[in-house]
């Protein structure tokens, strides 16, 4: 640990940047809840859910899987193997802790993972950085494929990525500090939680910075493999609850069209 320590200090300003970019957003989604006492109405959470998913989707695809592609161009019609291998490892691995570690979701009040004696509240929280850990992942793994000088990633694609996942953190960040809120009986703690669910962004993304840079010939399977876990946190969690509303509405769907969009033009413009 005091090796990565030593390792990240030596990262310049604009890398550190893009590296708490995502937590700032989450940060102030928190925050949000001085301003929004009662929390958000049912549609207008499955709006928001459809809308950061989206987001998500977008960023696996353009940030994530085709910079896998294009870095392994020279396997000719096997270039879909890294991508491929990296983007089913990444939806294991969050299987995996999704299984293991013990966490409740917000909205269904379900329990999931190994059973223990911790609060509901602290179970709560463990479901918001399950979200969190692959976000880290992919900013982590952009920002050491950048500094490998991987083909299709400059560092305002970086900060395309890292921008739009703190876009979506704003209102995931509002929507899950609520629950918190209900459960511990204080704002103030329902707003410590939510930051402290936060920090493992950059936590995350600072590793990944780590492994990714010892072992660069692999950064195509990281980079889908982010985008696999990231992808898997948007099927089995964003989507779902975004259409669990009490009635159809095409409302969330249309958010997440809104999403994809919003972090294609991102991607693109910025690049």
């Amino acid at each position: 640990m005091l090796f990565l320590f030593r390792y990240s200090i030596a990262m310049d300003l604009s890398i550190w940047i893009a590296v708490f970019i995502p937590f700032i957003g989450t940060s102030i989604g928190a925050l949000l809840l001085f301003v929004f006492r009662n929390g958000f109405s049912k549609l207008a959470e499955a709006i928001l859910l459809g809308f950061a998913a989206g987001v998500m989707v977008a960023a696996s695809v353009w940030s994530l899987l085709i910079p896998a592609m294009d870095a392994v161009t020279d396997m000719g019609k096997l270039a879909f193997l890294p991508a491929t291998i990296g983007l089913l490892s990444g939806f294991a691995f969050l299987l995996l802790i999704d299984s293991l570690l013990p966490h409740m979701h917000v909205e269904t009040q379900e329990e999931e993972g190994l059973k223990c004696q911790l609060s509901a509240t602290m179970k709560m929280v463990f479901a918001v950085i399950i979200h969190n850990i692959p976000e880290g992942m992919a900013v982590g793994v952009t920002i050491a494929a950048l500094l490998a000088n991987t083909p299709s990633l400059s560092m305002a694609a970086v900060l395309s990525l890292t921008v739009g996942i703190a876009i979506q953190n704003i209102p995931e960040g509002a929507i899950v500090s609520l629950p918190l809120k209900v459960s511990s009986g204080s704002t103030a703690k329902a707003i410590g939680y939510g930051l402290f669910s936060g920090i493992v962004e950059p936590i995350a993304a600072l590793i990944t910075i780590r492994f990714s840079m010892v072992l660069t010939n692999l950064l195509p399977y990281f980079l889908s493999f982010a985008a696999g876990a990231m992808l898997y946190v948007v099927v089995e969690e964003m989507i779902p609850q975004s259409q669990s509303t009490n009635h159809h509405s095409n409302l969330p769907t249309i958010g997440f069209a809104v999403g994809f969009a919003i972090m294609m033009i991102l991607d693109i413009a910025l690049s």
